[in-house]
């Protein structure tokens, strides 16, 4: 059986940010991802906090490490509600979605 142990990945994101801004384009591609980056960030704080690796979550989900990165990865899959309902299962949440209504200009 693989080694299902967390070890976290160091990554100064800010730093990262800083550095990526620095490129033509990137603020509005960056902003455009807003939602998917904060998604994508809950998934890997809920998954951080409970200890899993992307192998035990596809174990959990019955899917492979390579589908967990895919849906981790900001901008690049639109995964469906029932994937993302099974993966707030595999990592001890509930997944809650709902609309907000836009502010007045």
């Amino acid at each position: 059986m693989a080694d299902l142990k967390f070890k976290p990945v160091p990554h100064n994101h800010a730093e990262f940010i800083a550095s990526a801004k620095l490129k033509p384009g990137f603020t509005e591609a960056y902003e455009g991802l807003e939602l998917e980056y904060a998604l994508a960030s809950q998934m890997l704080g809920a998954r951080a906090k409970a200890g899993l690796t992307q192998d035990a979550v596809a174990e959990r989900m019955g899917t492979t490490k390579s589908a967990i990165s895919r849906l981790e990865s900001a901008g690049r899959h639109t995964p469906s509600l029932a994937t993302l309902k099974k993966y707030a299962a595999a990592v001890g949440c509930d997944l809650q979605v709902k609309l907000v209504p836009r502010k007045a200009a």
